[in-house]
């Protein structure tokens, strides 16, 4: 019998830009041989992450760099902590410029001590932007693969 890897992807979208980073995520993991639950912030009850050996977590930047409340929900809605958590999230640039620029991927980050490096994608993924999430998503899975 061969063991077979789960994943949540699990994401907040206004724009629609997250959602396509999650999907571009998906469409990798599944490509790796992962069972992959996809599911959207707030559409349905939440995954419990203890249910999968791997999570996504996608967001956007708010107002002057603030996580979005529905994160927030959603972080308390699960009631703790999981260790193999990823983050990832969307931004732009024009509002706020660098200093604001996907600053939730970084509250995130270091409220999970998530073990790896935010993915931030300015507005939705395109050329360039998609080698980046390979690149980061290879990254992340050379440490789960050394783990399982």
């Amino acid at each position: 019998m061969v063991f077979k890897l789960k994943a949540l992807i699990t994401y907040l979208t206004y724009s629609g830009n997250t959602e396509e980073v999650a999907e571009i995520i998906e469409m990798y993991l599944k490509k790796e041989g992962f069972e992959v639950i996809t599911q959207e912030i707030g559409r349905g009850i939440p995954v419990n992450p203890s249910s999968v050996d791997f999570v996504f977590l996608g967001t956007f930047t708010w107002v002057n760099g603030s996580v979005p409340d529905e994160i927030k929900d959603y972080i308390l809605e699960i009631g703790y902590k999981p260790e193999n958590i990823a983050i990832f999230g969307t931004g732009d640039t024009q509002f706020g410029g660098e200093e604001w620029f996907c600053r939730a991927v970084d509250k995130l980050v270091k409220f999970y001590k998530s073990k790896w490096k935010g993915l931030k994608i300015e507005q939705s993924p395109r050329g360039y932007q998609e080698e980046e999430i390979f690149s980061w998503i290879e990254g992340v899975l050379e440490d789960v693969k050394v783990t399982h």
